[in-house]
């Protein structure tokens, strides 16, 4: 199973749905992916006995140079699917969650955390404070000038924790 996830220039999604979801590969815009070692973690996968596996693939997924994702009418998603086929011989099936992936419903941690920053952006209102961006940093609220993150990607640091993760769980980056 394909399953595609938003992440046009960053893989923080598709890396957390990885991990959380226990993918075999995750193919995000940082890694550049060799197809040939996506093909042999998917055999490894098959090779232990299994007639499934998860790869997540974030939207913007870096392929091999000679595929061009613009000129393509199909998601990012249908292409690897379709090159992990002619790959591996696998029958192999797409999901694009799009926008649904934002549409799940809440857990107690997402309540605490959205009252927490709703009620610290309504004390900056009342205070006539704006031009703020409430966030949770470091396991406190806090609030920043909006203009230090307007127009930023925060890049998915390549030597961080959840990419670290990731490999020591076996999961194949594409690299």
């Amino acid at each position: 199973m394909v399953l595609e996830v938003m992440g046009r220039d960053v893989g923080w999604i598709a890396i957390a749905a990885g991990i959380a979801g226990g993918a075999d590969v995750v193919l995000i815009p940082e890694v550049p992916v060799s197809m040939a070692k996506v093909a042999a973690k998917l055999k490894a996968v098959s090779a232990q006995g299994r007639n499934h596996a998860l790869v997540v693939v974030a939207e913007g997924v870096r392929l091999p140079p000679e595929t061009d994702l613009k000129a393509d009418c199909r998601s990012a998603g249908g292409i690897v699917a379709d090159m992990i086929a002619e790959a591996t011989g696998a029958e192999t099936r797409v999901t694009v969650l799009g926008h649904v992936q934002r549409g799940g419903s809440p857990n107690a941690f997402d309540r605490i955390l959205a009252s927490s920053l709703g009620a610290h952006a309504a004390d900056l209102a009342a205070r006539g404070l704006s031009d703020r961006i409430v966030i949770w940093d470091r396991g406190k609220i806090v609030d920043v000038p909006l203009s230090s993150v307007a127009g930023q990607t925060r890049a998915l640091k390549l030597d961080g924790t959840l990419v670290e993760t990731a490999r020591r769980m076996g999961i194949c980056l594409g690299d």
